[in-house]
């Protein structure tokens, strides 16, 4: 279809959509992309079809990123006359053209040659939260934005191509979730008491695509023209129980602080981000009649590696490589800002389930159980016993091998306990506004649309209960024993929410209830999703399935393929993976003349090229403010979460409890990018300017829109000391428990009861369809693979078929 006819055809809908009625804020979901010689114009139409919205592109640029908005807000009829003499004015060129019909922009991109713009061009819908959708996408294009005629012939060298196809390895279509009217990187606790009014949050751990928007967004100064892309799983199922109907939402949040696979990110970095750290939503609500909730509950847990320096060395010979524990932080200084920002995030207590092997024949976990129990005992020797850390540790495999599947009886008294501690999250009357049945978020403001003065048809949400304090839990990897207890913390959690929402009479549900089967299987698919993206294959569900009764010789098949596929993933793919993670999340910047990504170990990627000081220095502030105020709980306090950690213990504020630690003034906080291989400084944006980026607010629309014959118009308007310095009250033990007695029926789960560890001295010291190609190890090529061997590898398909 010609650009005339697509226009005209557009104009035959003026006078049918200009009588629709907006029942949604003002954000744009539908994009059409055209093309000129010279320009791309992106044009954007809210939801109602009534507000319409131009994005110019320079297309003449051959590596500089030049980006324009028109900041006119035009009907669905101007916007056509406004295309037509566009078309009009570039007939000698070509004319105007459609390119594409997208849902967002995932962000830009430079490698060695020219920039490429990244759409979402198809999308589906995976779930609703209160009448805002949830949306996965279905498909995408990376499309160069010079024009042909201006390219150079870096464009198609070989190291450009291998960057492209680099990039495309991270499959934005699977487990990438979005949304544009609902902040789905916080936790429903979070957007419905939060009372600030703001864009979209991009500076958050949780999203994915910041640096690709950050230009873009940085330039134009609001969030219209792209999506945050949030990683992880996302999974909305509707469950009965006593006849009655409600929708259970599983969130899990991948944190893109120190991310990466599984032998490459184990631990902490310096600045406290723990590997594998995800965040766990369950969101409950019953429908009404209309479709509408008018009552919620959610409860967040996380989990993350142990936040001590260690490592394990990738090994083809060796299934289970030795475990490497380094010295190197006596004073544990990472861990305790790991958990001073987790109090930030989430307010006390923090709950700590260990599930680590304590006693081994040859010591592998156990070097690190013993190190845990001394850091945090060390940690909470600083702080007053009201805020210490709460540290339990329960050797699963020992004791799934002694009590088989009633360990469920255990780990659910472990949970009900830890909730009992934290608490949830439930509102009884949901703040709707207008007849559209939509939230007043925070996310639509003045820039959507909205005038966030007038507070006429907001009314702020008055939750029944609020989360204060998190489980985190941790094995090894953080897959297949962290979800066996978080699918624990869950259920429990579950009967407390359906109580909470008036669905059942009592806060307990019988284990053998169909509806815990039902759960079972949801945090199973989650399980999986999240250890194909950390491990490279699906979990090891031994409990799960004995739980179910499988038949015992088919598990351990299974186990045995996974194991099998895991071992080969980590071995053959993941340093590709890790390499293109660090370009999607701009950790490694490609530049001509330095070494490429491929012919550096990952290690080396942290040590190429710095920040100049006159960056980190500007950034600083800020960016220790993401680091202390990223999370998704809110908690009563009366300080400011962006405050600094002296800030907080200056003032005398308890909810801040964990000692000062010396902060690097390179900031906290990895949403810029850490790595150039230039050895030229950084400079700020605000100095001279984004680097091959160039943006003038103050461009009139003549100025904007050179294309345009003379003498046509255009329309349209315009956040006291412990009493014993080795004290380990707060450090319980659960396995001497667990052992004693005949089963776990005639076991009792009172604090008071529960038998202590010893104290931490006696420890001692002790995009898809792409070939692959790449390294297994710093600077050397491995051999391609086929497609069949990669696929069955990295998604456990059937090999031979």
């Amino acid at each position: 279809m010609g650009s005339e006819d697509h226009v005209a055809q557009q104009e035959a809908l003026v006078e049918v959509e200009e009588q629709g009625e907006s029942s949604t804020p003002y954000y744009l979901a539908k994009f059409k992309l055209y093309e000129t010689r010279s320009n791309f114009y992106m044009v954007g139409r809210d939801k109602s079809k009534r507000l319409w919205r131009v994005l110019k592109i320079d297309r003449s640029e051959p590596s500089e990123l030049v980006v324009c908005e028109d900041p006119t807000v035009y009907s669905l009829r101007e916007c056509c006359v406004l295309l037509r003499r566009i078309h009009e004015g570039n007939r000698c060129t070509g004319g105007l053209k459609f390119v594409t019909t997208c849902y967002g922009i995932v962000g830009f991109i430079k490698f060695l040659g020219p920039y490429y713009i990244l759409l979402i061009t198809e999308r589906r819908k995976v779930g609703m939260i209160c009448g805002h959708a949830i949306y996965a996408i279905s498909r995408s294009k990376m499309i160069p934005i010079p024009h042909s005629t201006m390219r150079s012939s870096m464009d198609n060298s070989k190291n450009e191509n291998r960057y492209k196809k680099l990039l495309c390895t991270v499959d934005i279509t699977k487990d990438f979730f979005f949304s544009y009217s609902y902040q789905v990187m916080h936790s429903l606790q979070k957007n419905l008491s939060s009372g600030e009014m703001g864009m979209m949050s991009y500076d958050t751990m949780f999203v994915w695509n910041g640096f690709l928007t950050w230009e873009i967004r940085n330039n134009l100064g609001n969030t219209l023209w792209t999506v945050a892309l949030v990683h992880g799983f996302f999974r909305q199922v509707k469950f009965s129980k006593s006849g009655r109907s409600f929708i259970v939402t599983l969130i899990a949040r991948r944190s893109r602080h120190y991310a990466g696979t599984r032998f490459l990110k184990r631990g902490v970095n310096k600045k406290g981000r723990a590997a594998n750290d995800v965040e766990t939503e369950q969101i409950v609500f019953e429908e009404s009649p209309g479709g509408r909730a008018s009552a919620i509950s959610s409860v967040v847990q996380i989990r993350g590696s142990i936040p001590l320096f260690w490592s394990q060395a990738t090994s083809r010979l060796n299934i289970k490589p030795d475990i490497i524990l380094s010295y190197e932080d006596p004073n544990y200084e990472a861990t305790q800002l790991h958990f001073q920002n987790l109090v930030a995030r989430y307010g006390n207590p923090i709950i700590i389930l260990n599930l680590i092997k304590k006693q081994e024949k040859k010591p592998r976990e156990s070097i690190l159980h013993a190190e845990f129990v001394k850091a945090v005992a060390f940690i909470n020797s600083g702080l007053t016993k009201e805020n210490r850390l709460k540290f339990q540790t329960l050797d699963l495999h020992r004791i799934f091998r002694l009590k088989g599947t009633k360990v469920f009886m255990l780990l659910n008294k472990v949970a009900a306990n830890a909730l009992d501690q934290t608490g949830f999250f439930h509102c009884q009357d949901l703040p709707y506004v207008k007849s559209g049945g939509s939230f007043n978020w925070s996310s639509l403001d003045a820039e959507h649309g909205n005038d966030p003065n007038d507070t006429s048809d907001f009314q702020a949400a008055k939750p029944s209960s609020l989360q204060s304090g998190v489980l985190r839990t941790n094995c090894i990897d953080c897959l297949d024993r962290t979800n066996v207890a978080q699918y624990a913390y869950g259920f429990v959690a579950l009967g407390h929410q359906l109580h909470a929402l008036g669905i059942t009479d009592a806060s307990e549900i019988d284990v053998d209830d169909p509806l815990a089967y039902k759960l079972m299987g949801l945090y199973e698919a989650m399980g999986d999703t999240l250890s194909l993206q950390y491990g490279g294959s699906a979990a090891h569900n031994k409990i799960f399935s004995e739980r179910r009764g499988q038949w015992k010789a088919a598990t351990q098949s299974q186990e045995f393929i996974r194991t099998l596929q895991r071992y080969l993933s980590n071995a053959y793919m993941d340093a590709m993976k890790q390499d293109a993670i660090n370009l999607f999340l701009g950790h490694f910047q490609p530049e001509v003349g330095r070494p490429a990504l491929w012919e550096l170990d990952s290690g080396q990627h942290h040590n190429i090229g710095s920040l100049s000081p006159s960056f980190s220095e500007d950034i600083a502030r800020s960016m220790l403010r993401r680091s202390l105020s990223d999370g998704n709980i809110i908690f009563q306090s009366s300080t400011p979460l962006a405050l600094t950690p002296s800030d907080v213990r200056s003032e005398g504020n308890s909810d801040h409890p964990l000692p000062d630690i010396a902060v690097d003034n390179m900031g906290l906080s990895e949403s810029q990018p850490i790595i150039s291989t230039s050895e030229r400084d950084m400079t700020l944006p605000s100095e001279t300017g984004i680097a091959h980026s160039r943006y003038d607010p103050s461009m009139s629309a003549r100025q904007l829109f050179m294309d345009i014959p003379e003498g046509q118009s255009l329309g349209g308007g315009y956040f006291s000391e412990p009493e014993d310095e080795c004290d380990s009250s707060d450090i319980v033990d659960l396995d001497g428990i667990s052992s004693s007695g005949n089963s776990f029926e005639e076991e009792t789960f009172d604090r008071s009861s529960l038998v202590s560890s010893p104290s931490a001295s006696s420890y001692g010291h002790a995009l898809k369809d792409v070939a692959v190609e790449g390294r297994v190890h710093g600077g050397h090529n491995s051999p391609e693979y086929s497609d069949k061997f990669v696929q069955w590898v990295e998604h456990g398909s059937t090999w031979m078929h």
